[in-house]
């Protein structure tokens, strides 16, 4: 059980940072074509960079809970 939730914990992680930089890439190209002056309002760029912030949040809460049930778990074996 514990090798199974160490495996869902580093794909968590991995999709974290996978969440992370392509967030980050995103707002970068969002933010290069509003320095241009290109369109009015939230930009197709920067929702899906505000999506994948959310995404991010949402696989770093997961590897919290899993970090969280391993600890419980070794505290029980101990």
């Amino acid at each position: 059980m514990n090798v199974f939730l160490i495996i869902l914990l580093i794909a968590a992680m991995i999709a974290t940072v996978v969440a992370l930089v392509r967030g980050i890439v995103t707002f970068l190209q969002g933010a290069s074509a509003e320095a241009r002056g290109e369109g009015d309002g939230p930009s197709a760029s920067a929702l899906k960079s505000n999506k994948m912030m959310q995404m991010r949040i949402f696989f770093q809460a997961i590897a919290i809970l899993i970090i969280v049930l391993l600890l419980v778990m070794a505290g029980h074996n101990s």
